[in-house]
């Protein structure tokens, strides 16, 4: 399949690159945005960078601005590199709301405001064109737990799992701890993967591989959110991804899936973002029954949470067993990401895969239905 034509022209699209963010993924998402925008910048787009700080303030970097090879830490002082702020958000997106023409605000925001939601209301409440899916499907895909419900509810295979929250483990460790290990019991295997359940990147994420690890793991996914999500360990699980591009259902591009080698003995955080620490392959060796069901599973998932634009939909496969580990409604764009390099089976590259999801943002925006409610339109 070719790569579609765009129907919008680089130089007439002016784009605003979001980044950083209040998250525990604030360092990989500028890796992600600075990416992006040095890509969309070779395309030929206007592009401004604006960075959210750990406090959830907002700052323009300079026109122009690249990363240059600046570490992350860097971004730590946005004065400091030039950048105008700090603005509060209802500020900020007044301030892109007013510029004509509008832009497309790119979010290249990882974990909670910026994949689950929050950001994207912000952006339908000021009329501004944004990349990626909506609300509701980003509220679902950052919640793991609520994510799992779905697809199970569904009939779509997912590795059985236990939800734990903050106010029940501070009220009665020992009852937890004695339900877990009914659980593990259950799986004939006393590993489990215990994880935060709205963040992503593996932060806060630990194999628990007896009784004894079990109530350290779940104290350091509670330094990331109030809900752990804890799974049945699948063993020799490998780790496997496909990319999708689309906005109907019944016009979606896949690709894939890839297989990620990891380093470690899971693909936590220092496997993914340390250079030559793990592998990817962008074709796995799987058989073609499985890709066929890897395929469905994926346009099935994407489909019952509402996503839109693109996603990265990950699955294990042990055995014969298949099961979807989550979908990602805004994966990375690092340069180790396989989610932007997938879909060179279908002749895109880094920058193409960016204009198409730009692409895809203004096509979902173009097909909205608008009409301004009056006072004779309300049942009095």
């Amino acid at each position: 399949m070719p790569v579609p034509p765009l129907g919008h022209r680089p130089p007439d699209t002016p784009i605003a690159v979001v980044f950083g963010g209040p998250s525990a993924e604030h360092d990989v998402s500028i890796v992600s945005g600075t990416a992006i925008a040095d890509a969309l910048h070779t395309s030929g787009y206007p592009v401004d960078l604006w960075l959210i700080d750990l406090d959830g303030s907002w700052w323009e970097l300079p026109e122009g601005h690249r990363r240059d090879g600046r570490p992350e830490a860097a971004y730590d002082a946005p004065a400091e590199l030039g950048a105008t702020g700090p603005l509060r958000a209802a500020a900020a997106l007044d301030a892109l709301a007013a510029r004509m023409p509008r832009p497309v605000v790119f979010l290249a925001l990882h974990g909670p405001f910026g994949e689950d939601g929050t950001v994207q209301a912000l952006c339908e409440a000021a009329g501004l064109v944004y990349t990626g899916s909506g609300v509701t499907a980003s509220a679902v895909g950052m919640d793991k737990a609520l994510f799992k419900r779905l697809a199970r509810g569904l009939g779509l295979p997912v590795a059985g799992w236990r939800e734990v929250r903050a106010a029940r483990w501070a009220a009665d460790r020992t009852a937890v701890l004695a339900e877990l290990e009914g659980f593990a019991a259950g799986n004939d295997d006393p590993r489990l993967m215990i994880k935060p359940a709205r963040l992503g990147s593996s932060v806060g994420m630990t194999i628990a591989h007896g009784p004894d690890e079990r109530a350290p793991a779940l104290d350091e996914a509670f330094r990331y959110d109030d809900l752990v999500l804890v799974e049945r360990y699948l063993a020799g699980a490998r780790d496997l991804e496909l990319a999708v591009l689309g906005n109907e259902p019944d016009r979606l591009e896949l690709f894939g899936p890839g297989e990620i080698l990891s380093g470690h003995e899971f693909y936590d955080y220092a496997a993914k973002y340390t250079p030559g620490m793990s592998e990817s392959m962008l074709a796995a060796e799987v058989t073609p029954v499985q890709r066929a069901m890897m395929l469905k599973l994926a346009r099935d998932a994407y489909r019952a949470a509402g996503c839109e634009g693109f996603a990265r939909v990950d699955f294990l496969l042990a055995g014969d067993e298949l099961v979807i580990s989550e979908i990602n409604t805004i994966p990375g764009f690092t340069p180790i990401s396989l989610f932007p390099t997938l879909p060179s089976a279908g002749g895109y590259d880094f920058a193409a895969v960016c204009s198409r999801v730009i692409d895809l943002a203004l096509e979902r925006d173009a097909a909205r239905v608008r009409r301004r409610l009056t006072i004779a339109d309300l049942p009095r």
